[in-house]
């Protein structure tokens, strides 16, 4: 649609406060649909979505349109990303290169480190796989590592989990960060660079909990667990160390490096070629073609099942996001924005508009316990109304998709389908999983913030 048309369509269309309402009730709708009556959140934001189109006299002609546009263009930027991050897990997951990776830091840190071993284990594997998948896939190496070690079960389980959360909400390439990076405008390069400052602090004080509250909580059958070597001997051979990083460490290099090209402005000789290598999707499918160096052979069960799994495995949240992508689209044509400006312009505005969207973020979170819903729908609801609050720089974006995932953080409880894999595949109780998985995610959340905030006030 044009700019003259956009104006034309919002000209008949509801104008102040009433627009505000509609949000909330989009917000409850949301939330109430995915956590009461278990609606799943692609059919809950485009409901939504319809509704606030509808509800703000959007005209009939245009509203398909909207929602269409919405849905591809968010497709058009980040779903080949998405599709390649999860196959770059996948392949991470089978091949062994994540027990690999293991091996490799417990061998820099020390046996007795154990508990800060799995922590950077969780930390580095989570950034292209889901927390869910990394916690089971490591789950043999954390019951391992316990027994040979003599830490606690329950301090381990909460240090891997805690280090896994700690980049799942934060750090590009996981879904749910690129995902909000995309619907936000905010450049993948700066949104991975501040991502990892703001998450070493949330998952070190993830690895003080465990220390804390581990000691405490007694795990039925901890001396039956597989031993380390045992567990080793499951894989013929294990992938080379480098080759196990390299579909992780060298997209993030690119993508850094382009960044950082064209933040300073640099043209100079093979500019042209850091920027493309750099592109995201480039960048990740340049992992792609690694990873397929962790196959222990080309055959039909690599190059098929696994590459399908992974494709398979990124269908949910190429649903969910694009339907994100229709309710930021509908928000963009209402005149919504305009009276956000004028509502928000004294209230809402640099730090408190960061705070605003971790809480909005947190409430999604804790209501309908999945982090990536969260990240998207925060993200999306919010896109069109950032310029209103203050955040236009590229450093504010990316401070905004930080807030966001810091939000997604608070809390993982029981209708987190991660609080149940943490509780399940560690032994806890559930009592004992509230003490040491919610709570620890609680603090991690709470310490991103801070530390958002804190860079905010120092480079925003």
């Amino acid at each position: 649609m044009t700019p003259e048309q956009v104006e034309q369509m919002q000209a008949g269309m509801i104008h102040g406060p009433l627009l505000l309402l509609f949000l909330v009730l989009a917000i409850v709708f949301i939330i109430y649909s995915t956590s009461k009556w278990k609606l799943h959140p692609f059919l809950s934001l485009i409901f939504a979505a319809y509704g606030i189109a509808f509800l703000s006299g959007m005209p009939l002609k245009y509203v398909g349109t909207v929602i269409s546009s919405g849905f591809g263009d968010i497709m058009t930027s980040i779903g080949l990303v998405i599709v390649f991050g999860t196959i770059i897990g996948t392949i991470i997951e089978k091949s062994g290169a994540a027990l690999k990776m293991a091996d490799t830091i417990l061998g820099l840190v020390g046996e007795k480190r154990s508990a800060l071993a799995v922590s950077i284990i969780g930390y580095i594997t989570s950034i292209p796989v889901f927390c869910d998948s990394g916690f089971v896939i490591l789950t043999p190496l954390n019951k391992a590592l316990a027994k040979r070690s003599g830490i606690p079960l329950a301090t381990m389980a909460v240090a891997l989990s805690t280090g896994l959360y700690a980049t799942h909400t934060l750090v590009p390439p996981t879904p749910g960060p690129i995902a909000a990076a995309g619907n936000i405008g905010a450049d993948l390069g700066l949104v991975i660079l501040i991502g990892l400052i703001v998450s070493i602090p949330a998952a070190l004080v993830g690895l003080w909990w465990a220390n804390r509250v581990g000691g405490s909580i007694e795990i039925e059958g901890e001396s039956e667990n597989l031993s380390y070597e045992d567990l080793k001997k499951q894989y013929k051979n294990l992938p080379n160390a480098w080759l196990s990083f390299a579909p992780i460490v060298v997209p993030i290099l690119l993508i850094a490096l382009s960044s950082i090209a064209s933040f300073t402005g640099y043209e100079g000789l093979g500019s042209q070629l850091i920027v493309f290598l750099g592109t995201p999707i480039n960048a990740l499918m340049i992992g792609v073609l690694l990873s397929f160096l962790l196959m222990p052979n080309f055959s039909e069960e690599t190059i098929t099942g696994w590459i399908g799994k992974g494709m398979a495995d990124s269908v949910n949240i190429l649903l969910i996001t694009g339907a994100g992508g229709t309710l930021g689209a509908v928000l963009t044509k209402t005149p919504m924005s305009e009276y956000i400006k004028s509502f928000a312009s004294s209230r809402f505005t640099g730090a408190m508009a960061i705070l605003l969207l971790f809480i909005i973020s947190a409430l999604l979170k804790t209501a309908q316990g999945s982090s990536t819903v969260a990240l998207v729908t925060t993200s999306s609801m919010m896109a069109p109304m950032l310029t209103q609050l203050g955040l236009t720089t590229p450093i504010q974006l990316t401070l905004a998709v930080m807030a966001i995932g810091a939000g997604a953080m608070t809390v993982s409880h029981v209708n987190d389908s991660y609080f149940w894999v943490v509780s399940q595949f560690s032994g806890m109780k559930v009592t004992d999983a509230y003490k040491a998985q919610t709570m620890g995610t609680l603090l991690e959340g709470v310490t991103a913030i801070a530390f958002t905030l804190i860079l905010y006030f120092i480079i925003g």
